[in-house]
């Protein structure tokens, strides 16, 4: 009889555990739902980790953006764009050709570039560096002249592992 009680009460203890670790995993990732994209002026370039030698002026001319993802006034997660024609390999090419589809868009219709180049991005906080991809992706594909979004990732061993 003893034996039983023993075995009932582990069996209640293991289910009440997991009630208390699934809460707490729900609780974690609360913020991704009320999370929202933004488009920032500037950012902390000394927070990134990839391009920190890229200035704000650099991430904000000929049509180069900053997204973040808001929660409660704060900012969880940064990503840096550049809108161009072609496909670079440096961030020189990424000058270069997305100045060229910035002063091309002034001469047409405004809209600049057909390629989204992801150039840096991290997060500050779980779960953010995912939800921005998903978010700047949703937004690319509601765009009505953007058809690609690419990444420029350095050939760092932190790139390397991150991809692999």
């Amino acid at each position: 009889m003893r034996k039983k009680k023993t075995k009932t009460r582990i069996k209640a203890r293991i289910r009440k555990n997991k009630q208390i670790i699934n809460k707490r995993l729900n609780n974690f990732f609360d913020w991704v739902k009320g999370a929202e994209l933004v488009s920032l002026k500037e950012c902390n370039i000394n927070e990134d980790p990839i391009r920190p030698e890229l200035d704000n002026e650099f991430r904000t001319s000929y049509g180069r953006k900053i997204y973040g993802v808001k929660y409660k006034n704060e900012i969880h997660a940064i990503m840096c764009f550049a809108f161009t024609n072609n496909i670079p390999k440096t961030v020189k090419q990424l000058d270069n050709f997305s100045k060229d589809a910035f002063l091309q868009s002034a001469l047409r219709d405004q809209k600049i570039g057909k390629i989204a180049i992801a150039y840096t991005v991290w997060s500050k906080k779980k779960g953010g560096g995912k939800l921005i991809v998903k978010e700047v992706f949703k937004m690319i594909k509601k765009s009505n002249h953007l058809n690609r979004l690419v990444t420029l990732s350095p050939l760092t061993e932190m790139a390397t592992k991150f991809h692999v």
